[in-house]
């Protein structure tokens, strides 16, 4: 747990300050281009920015591992003193559409391979891969109890591998329409019991979460130590402020269950980057810092 020491004048005690990091992500896919990651210009210039406004880290979602190795990264992070809080694996996806429930098991396998590239990648920097549209769907060639034994190996597999390099491997639960696996934190946090899948949390997007769950900071809440990342956004999927969400409450509940992880910001770069990442950290420095 990340927290710091205050010192409490005029007794022994000393208090824990729970610490929730800020962090704002940037997109290196070119087949994804206009979607919802606020920078898109390059990762060292983009790195500069989230500097300037006073984020502490970033998220990197790329096409590949091999890409991610390409980068300055580390000489990028320690000019500028920022961490890398994540790396997505949807370039699987986007780019070759892989993904975990996929009724050839050789496409199976080309997935898990490549996250576990990702993890790899992202572990020299302590930074947790998220499955997000890599977990895939049941259909009419895939059964939705097959597509849940699939998904459960592939966890037990990458979870384990995750924690071979050091980190924890991160499962988003995604909204109705994206998957018909898991849409909600409590079914998702279920599954992981049920399956005994370990070194496995949760990346609880509050977009997703506006559409699934009936109350945003009572899942959180109820999450618990499952919560390992959050995706700090607004109802729309736009910066946090140009939506309809309360992030009082939301606020309250990730320093109630004494969460210490990242609040990121996978938004569109609406109106325009620059714009979108200053509301966020607006609202970051609000509700949760």
């Amino acid at each position: 747990m990340d927290m710091k020491l205050l010192p409490y004048y005029g007794c022994c005690s000393i208090i824990f300050r729970i610490v929730i990091k800020s962090s704002i992500t940037i997109s290196l896919v070119e087949e994804a281009k206009g979607g919802p990651f606020v920078f898109w210009d390059g990762w060292e210039a983009s790195c500069q920015v989230a500097k300037e406004l006073g984020f502490d880290s970033v998220e990197l979602f790329a096409p590949s591992a091999v890409v991610i190795k390409s980068l300055p990264i580390k000489e990028t992070l320690g000019e500028l003193n920022l961490n890398l809080s994540a790396v997505g694996t949807g370039g699987g996806w986007v780019k070759n559409k892989w993904q975990l429930c996929d009724p050839d098991p050789e496409i199976r396998q080309k997935a898990i391979g490549f996250i576990k590239e990702i993890i790899e990648a992202g572990s020299a920097f302590g930074a947790p891969a998220i499955l997000g549209s890599m977990q895939g769907r049941w259909d009419a060639n895939v059964s939705r109890l097959q597509a849940l034994e699939y998904l459960s190996a592939a966890l037990k597999e990458l979870g384990q591998f995750a924690k071979s390099c050091g980190t924890v491997f991160l499962y988003e639960p995604l909204n109705r329409y994206e998957t018909n696996l898991f849409n909600t934190a409590h079914s998702a946090i279920e599954f992981l019991k049920h399956n005994e899948i370990e070194n496995v949390k949760l990346l609880c997007d509050l977009f997703h979460m506006n559409i699934e769950e009936t109350n945003v900071a009572k899942a959180l809440e109820e999450a618990g130590d499952f919560v390992g990342h959050v995706h700090f956004v607004d109802s729309n999927r736009k910066a946090t402020g140009l939506g309809h969400t309360d992030f009082a409450p939301i606020g309250e509940a990730l320093k109630k269950i004494g969460y210490s992880g990242y609040a990121s910001a996978e938004s569109f770069p609406i109106p325009d980057s620059k714009t979108a990442a200053e509301k966020t950290i607006e609202a970051y420095r609000q509700y949760l810092s």
